[in-house]
């Protein structure tokens, strides 16, 4: 099933609330004047709110399973329907706000 492509504007969250921006989103692909997040785009987290725990809160998170299909530079893209992880917690990132327009599989 499609879903929508994640890219650099797209609004980003850990579980606890901490902002995620992507570090090295794909330059030469953009969505709308935004450049699009792939597998292998690193997102930096700040304001996790994650306390009483001995796990620190979530530093930095990335997408593990992207599009089938779509790739920009050879590296599959981020998709809403995807799996992600944050480092250390092992919480997926949530993409809250992203394009509606393009979608792939």
């Amino acid at each position: 099933m499609s879903s929508p492509i994640v890219e650099q504007s797209a609004t980003v969250m850990c579980t606890h609330a901490g902002t995620a921006t992507a570090t090295a989103p794909d330059p030469r692909v953009t969505l709308s004047g935004s450049p699009v997040v792939t597998v292998s785009t690193s997102y930096a987290i700040a304001g996790c709110s994650l306390t009483g725990t001995s796990v620190p809160p979530c530093a930095t998170g990335q997408w593990v399973v992207g599009a089938a299909r779509v790739t920009a530079g050879g590296v599959p893209v981020a998709i809403l329907s995807g799996s992600s992880t944050c480092t250390p917690t092992g919480t997926p990132l949530m993409p809250v706000v992203t394009q509606t327009r393009v979608l792939a599989s």
